[in-house]
């Protein structure tokens, strides 16, 4: 199905173990020399990268949604591929890029490290992709730093790990807290139009008025 411009178009790619959902996003349908984002980057990123070189993308920005390793493993590897491209996360996790304890890698044995961002995500922000306008809402609580990408125009928001298709995002990692989640949840998410599809970092789409009524974790 044709994704006409303004209108985003929104990729999704299960990467590595964890089978991270990591997206490419544009303005309307992929075609050659259009710009595009990564939102998120976890391990063994070869499918996504590989698909915006394949269809011969620009990438702008590498937006984190939030500093977990299964989400930025592979940012060093975009950064090598997309050398123009800007790292974007919230000010809150700049350094668990390069904390392994607290962007969870040193858990698994394993040393993972990130570039330094090059500009900041801060509550209601405004971000632009072509015609595309999107808000950024911090959703803490899964960690101190988790933000969604929310284009309300098409009831569409890239929620990371803050809300999930029948879950939410752990509570019991450092840094997190269910209150603060849950306070997230409903003042940031429920608060969207019912109709608002919901891309979460794992599993698989969902509805905001879905989630408010069945979600068994926060529900309104």
């Amino acid at each position: 199905m044709s994704t006409p411009a303004g209108t985003p178009h929104i990729q999704a790619f299960a990467l590595g173990d964890f089978q991270t959902n990591c997206h490419i996003v544009t303005d309307g349908d992929p075609t050659p020399n259009k710009p595009c984002w990564i939102v998120d980057c976890g391990y063994q990123p070869e499918p996504l990268l590989d698909a915006v070189q394949s269809q011969e993308l620009v990438v702008e920005k590498i937006i984190l949604t939030h500093a977990h390793a299964d989400h930025m493993a592979g940012l060093t590897e975009a950064r090598s591929r997309f050398p123009d491209a800007k790292i974007l996360i919230h000010p809150l996790e700049e350094s668990w890029l390069n904390d392994p304890v607290l962007n969870l890698s040193a858990a698994l044995g394993l040393q993972i490290t990130g570039p330094t961002p090059d500009a900041y995500l801060n509550d209601d922000d405004t971000i632009t992709l072509e015609s595309l306008e999107f808000r950024i809402a911090h959703t803490p609580g899964h960690s101190p730093g988790s933000v969604s990408l929310i284009h309300e125009r098409s009831n569409n928001a890239l929620v990371g790990d803050t809300l999930f298709n029948g879950s939410i995002g752990r509570t019991d990692f450092p840094g997190s807290s269910f209150e603060v989640l849950d306070n997230s949840i409903r003042t940031k998410l429920y608060t969207l139009d019912p109709e608002t599809i919901c891309y979460p970092g794992h599993g698989p789409k969902t509805k905001v008025g879905h989630e408010a009524v069945t979600n068994p974790f926060v529900h309104m």
